[in-house]
């Protein structure tokens, strides 16, 4: 028996989540079995345990969009018994069992051998939001990061925590936005050099472009405030747009592609091809600061997450929570 977080749906729509006993007969068919030893907390999370299930697709349902463990049983070749592994995206927490579970069940093409350098707490530490950040970085990397600050939107959060040590490490200047102004020195501590107020970007003009200010951007959260930093960006700089906090509109126009030559990269850590993934991971061991990592860390039990659920959907959440299956 192990002990797994598992959202229920009565009769009349309504979702409940409690901690719970199961047995491994219960969990869903999959080629790999990992005794799960973290998790996080992400936004998806709190829809699913959230009113209503969100995302939920089958009840009943364990949350945790991803996992870091050590594998306990394989059908599959490429991985043994006491294999290191992480797992991000391919639904899991959302159209599968998740990672608030001591143990799960998945296919082997959905797991990445955890890189030298990692081990499964700070894997978590980086999570989906780390490595979506770094998919981010990579993309903007890609496409030549202009001179000047990058821009990283919604930086208190997961994403925009990561993203921020990440580029100051890599020697950029960051300039971070966030709406909560006591989280100032923390982002300072991950490397920020600037700290630019919500209300500075959404207050500015609505003309399509505007004076020429960030060299690149790491937006995770859409919507007005996406529309609003392509028109300041530099020319020939681009955008890496992971986030929809803010909607899933875009109230622009085409004159920043056209008159600016920005590039708006959309950024999906879901179903992130096998080397890709490899690629991210790798990077992430050997790019980011380990101490910066720690600096963003809440811990976490399976008890806590109905309240942290709840508390991500209204944006009380800062940095990242790593939940410990085993406390």
């Amino acid at each position: 028996m192990f002990k797994a977080l598992v959202v229920e749906k009565n009769e009349e729509g309504k979702t409940s989540a409690s901690v719970q006993e199961l047995s491994l007969d219960q969990l869903p068919a999959g080629d790999v079995t990992v005794a799960v030893e973290y998790s996080t907390v992400n936004y998806k999370d709190g829809l699913c345990i959230g009113p209503g299930g969100g995302l939920v697709r089958n009840y009943p349902h364990v949350p945790g969009i991803d996992m870091a463990g050590t594998v306990e049983a394989s059908d599959d070749p490429r991985y043994k018994a006491g294999d290191k592994v992480v797992l991000t995206g391919w639904r899991v927490g959302e159209a599968y069992w998740g990672g608030y579970s001591q143990k799960a069940r998945v296919k082997a093409d959905w797991l990445v051998p955890l890189p030298d350098g990692l081990d499964t707490r700070q894997a978590m530490a980086v999570g989906t939001a780390g490595f979506t950040a770094m998919l981010a970085v990579m993309a903007l990397e890609d496409h030549g990061i202009k001179d000047g600050p990058v821009l990283v939107t919604g930086a208190a959060g997961g994403v925009g925590s990561v993203a921020t040590a990440i580029l100051s490490a890599l020697g950029h200047e960051v300039a971070a936005v966030t709406g909560r102004p006591e989280t100032a020195d923390y982002l300072k501590s991950l490397g920020a050099t600037q700290i630019v107020a919500r209300e500075e970007i959404n207050e500015t003009t609505k003309r399509p472009l505007e004076a020429e200010a960030w060299g690149g951007c790491v937006d995770a959260v859409g919507g007005d405030m996406l529309a609003r930093v392509l028109g300041q960006m530099k020319y020939g700089a681009s955008v890496a747009a992971v986030g929809l906090a803010g909607g899933a509109g875009l109230p622009a126009t085409v004159i920043p592609f056209l008159l600016r030559g920005v590039n708006l990269l959309g950024i999906d850590s879901v179903m992130q091809p096998y080397d890709n993934r490899v690629r991210a991971w790798q990077r992430i061991a050997k790019d980011l600061p380990m101490d910066k990592l720690e600096a963003m860390v809440q811990p976490a039990t399976l008890s806590d997450l109905p309240d942290l659920g709840r508390g991500i959907l209204k944006g009380q959440v800062k940095g990242r929570i790593v939940v410990d299956l085993n406390a």
